[in-house]
């Protein structure tokens, strides 16, 4: 049976009998490295890669503190949490220490306990940003897998995750909630890994039948996302669910009115639809800036929620540096077929 690999710390300190003390407290539950100044401490950070430093502050040649920003400045080095454990105690002491990048702040003489779960407790949220990452990495491959299976460009999920966030700060999202959505948006059309490739690829109008299949991706994209009580992966489900409803109750899959749509799913309706509009499709051409908004002001109060197409305008300049930035390449235009340069405008479900 596998086993967690013990978590590495390296402690630095001048002082021979510093270490042995803190090697006597932690040794048996982590894998210790030991270093008695700021250089050969640097130098082991990035050999070994330890998951958390306990630093001295006053050491001969280079301080703690000095040592700290280095290692706050080194791409390999940066996101180790530091534990300064000094006998420093005044309070300027520890707002410096703060400034230049550490996560804590012992003073000398500690208690075993404090040691022991100072040092618990920041491994336990080291582990917690590894989870978020992870879970991060996870929706972006659903949102590739997705990529893959329609004829988009990875380049769509960016523009209009981009354009959901603009439009997200207009109505008050913030801060973590803010990120979620950002991260969510791109799983809107997960579901479309369910969709046979011949009506998912098909270059032209789908027949009623296909029309039916490909609006069963909103359903097949919730089943895969999951329910979840809060969080990210709640607006993902949401998103993938309820994004093709409309203002007026006349979409699907549910036929949702209104305020009955959840919010997040009537921000990226907006933003997948315009980028939708504005790029090439192997079914239409790429239609001009005005002839989006005017399509959006025009669908607003049936398609969509018309604050919300309003708010969305409100932001059209950072809209276009996004669409600037991440324009399509002629590779990418080239993929996805040169006959939809001379289509009229339609919009595919």
């Amino acid at each position: 049976m596998a086993t967690d690999t013990p978590k590495t710390l390296l402690l630095v300190d001048d002082e021979p009998l510093n270490l042995r003390l803190l090697q006597q407290l932690l040794q048996g539950e982590y894998r210790l490295l030991v270093a008695k100044d700021g250089l050969r401490a640097i130098e082991l950070a990035e050999k070994e890669l330890p998951d958390l430093i306990l630093l001295d502050v006053m050491m001969p040649g280079m301080t703690g503190y000095e040592a700290c920003k280095i290692l706050k400045q080194r791409p390999a080095t940066a996101q180790i949490p530091v534990i300064f454990v000094t006998a420093l105690n005044e309070e300027s002491d520890e707002a410096t220490g703060f400034s230049v990048g550490a996560v804590d702040y012992i003073t000398k003489p500690y208690g075993a306990s404090v040691v022991r779960a100072r040092v618990r407790t920041h491994l336990s949220l080291v582990r917690a940003e590894d989870l978020l990452a992870t879970r991060q990495q996870v929706v972006h491959c659903l949102g590739k897998a997705a990529e893959y299976k329609d004829n988009e460009t990875g380049l769509h999920v960016i523009r209009m995750s981009h354009y959901s966030r603009l439009l997200a700060e207009t109505v008050g999202y913030t801060g973590d909630a803010l990120e979620d959505l950002f991260s969510a948006a791109p799983m809107h059309d997960v579901g479309k890994i369910g969709i046979p490739d011949a009506i998912l690829r098909k270059p032209g109008r789908l027949t009623p039948e296909e029309l039916t299949v490909m609006r069963q991706h909103p359903e097949i994209g919730a089943k895969i996302i999951g329910e979840n009580q809060t969080g990210m992966l709640a607006l993902a489900y949401n998103i993938a669910l309820c994004h093709h409803e409309k203002w007026d109750g006349s979409g699907y899959p549910r036929g949702l009115k209104g305020a009955d749509i959840p919010l997040e799913a009537r921000i990226v309706a907006i933003a997948d639809v315009y980028d939708a509009l504005t790029t090439v499709r192997p079914y239409k051409r790429a239609w001009t800036v005005e002839e989006a908004v005017a399509h959006l002001r025009k669908e607003a109060g049936s398609h969509f929620d018309p604050d919300l197409v309003e708010r969305f305008l409100s932001r059209l300049p950072e809209v276009l540096e996004v669409a600037s930035r991440w324009g399509e390449t002629t590779a990418s235009l080239d993929a996805v077929g040169a006959s939809a340069a001379a289509a009229q405008p339609q919009i595919q479900a």
